[in-house]
């Protein structure tokens, strides 16, 4: 109880704050940085180090209520079809825009539901890809999957066209929990799928759970854990329910009342974690678990461990380059992302234009922040002497001491580091924010808790 009201004090319960899947995050982006900016970073891509890939596709047969993520829906394949015609042609035009020789090491499809897509629009589209980004011998593809809607011709389809890693959605396998945000999926079905991607080869399966949720309990998050055991995941992702009914407004449907208090969601959130990782998962990061084979897990230990719009991730190419509609990219020089809405995104490529529509330029002090907070988000720790080297590195020193004096016994001088304690990670999101120099934007992030 003690733990519980010194995480209160220190805002755990009423703050909300930056996932920091990026940083700055996609709030500070502006349209003074668009196609233009994404046309030279392009250009100035070395071709002797890999990429990774991007690819949106925002279509779903249903929409999940509790989702935030730039979708639509759809009762029929039409638009989807059309929606890919589109994205042959924006990787036209990224063809154009590149260096010779430039290679992808990471492809990712993302939605929405990838898996909206029939088999022969799977292999069409993997083939574009490959078209303008040829592989590197050890191509790494991941998908987000729906056990939904997905079958074996769709796996067979994805596993020739080399898919390597599958994200299955999961959030909850409590059927009222189920009904209360839109998405009914049963243990069964999910079962099924599970099978039929380890007996497509597929090595690596990682189940995203979400705490937070309407009506989810202590009892049913136990349930849902004991049944993500026997699924066996290779990884898991844990987050926390974002509700932001203003920004996404199908989350208008879900009764808040049936929302669990700040207190509860953290209980939830530690009750997951000790139950993973007392089936041996690694904890990695502040919601991702892994098999100690896991190559998330090997770079958690390496300390090569990323964050990205993905989330944890191991993935070691530099760039990313976003594809389709609100895709965004991350480049050296900074981030653009593209048109949102799918009919600002053909109206772009239609023009024959790169679809980026804003973004962010990064200044050299920018990415010292920037480091700063992906060290803390992803070590819980802060190598002083490695950013007081970096440009801007020197003005940080203020922050580290208020950081000490504010979390004092939640963050502690360790030699050259500064090291958020066991029982402090909970507020890491709150402590990176102090290094965040657009903390004062206004805008709807989710809970810290």
């Amino acid at each position: 109880m003690e733990d519980i009201a010194r995480l209160r004090e220190r805002g755990l319960f009423d703050a909300r704050v930056p996932r920091y899947t990026s940083y700055p995050p996609a709030t500070a982006f502006h349209a003074q940085v668009d196609a233009d900016f994404q046309h030279d970073c392009l250009g100035k891509l070395d071709p002797h180090i890999p990429v990774s890939v991007y690819v949106h596709i925002p279509f779903c047969e249903r929409l999940c209520w509790f989702c935030a993520c730039r979708t639509q829906g759809t009762s029929t394949i039409a638009p989807v079809e059309t929606y890919l015609t589109y994205l042959k042609a924006e990787l036209a035009l990224l063809r154009d825009s590149l260096p010779d020789g430039v290679r992808m090491g990471e492809l990712h499809w993302g939605g929405g539901t990838p898996t909206i897509l029939p088999p022969d629009m799977i292999r069409a589209l993997a083939t574009a890809i490959f078209d303008v980004f040829p592989p590197t011998d050890n191509l790494r593809f991941s998908v987000e999957i729906d056990p939904t809607l997905v079958d074996d011709a769709k796996i067979a389809a994805l596993a020739d066209m080399g898919m390597t890693r599958a994200s299955i959605g999961i959030q909850d396998f409590s059927t009222d929990v189920q009904a209360a945000i839109g998405r009914e999926q049963s243990f069964e079905t999910t079962r099924v799928c599970v099978d039929a991607l380890r007996a497509a080869g597929i090595g690596s399966l990682n189940a995203d759970l979400v705490y937070g949720l309407p009506f989810q309990t202590t009892d049913k998050l136990a349930d849902t854990i004991e049944k993500v055991r026997a699924l066996d995941p290779d990884r898991i992702a844990l987050f926390g329910y974002a509700h932001v009914p203003n920004f996404a407004k199908r989350q208008k449907l879900i009764p808040e009342s049936a929302l669990p208090a700040e207190e509860t969601r953290y209980h939830l959130a530690q009750q997951a974690a000790r139950a993973f990782t007392s089936m041996g998962y690694t904890a990695i990061g502040i919601d991702h678990f892994g098999k100690a084979d896991d190559s998330l897990t090997r770079a958690h230990h390496t300390g090569h461990l990323r964050r990205n719009f993905q989330g944890y991730t191991d993935d070691a190419c530099p760039t990313l380059i976003g594809i389709g509609a609100s895709s965004i990219s991350q480049f050296a020089q900074g981030y653009v992302q593209n048109a949102a809405a799918t009919a600002a995104y053909t109206q772009r490529i239609e023009s024959g234009a790169l679809a980026g529509h804003r973004g962010y330029a990064m200044t050299p002090e920018d990415q010292t922040r920037a480091a700063a907070i992906n060290m803390l988000m992803c070590n819980f720790a802060i190598d002083i002497p490695s950013l007081s080297t970096r440009p801007g590195g020197a003005a940080l020193a203020p922050i580290h001491a208020a950081i000490l004096e504010e979390f004092a016994g939640h963050v502690v001088q360790d030699g050259n580091h500064l090291r958020i304690t066991a029982e402090g990670r909970p507020l890491t999101r709150i402590i990176a924010q102090r290094y965040d120099g657009f903390s004062d934007i206004t805008a709807q992030y989710s809970q810290a808790s």
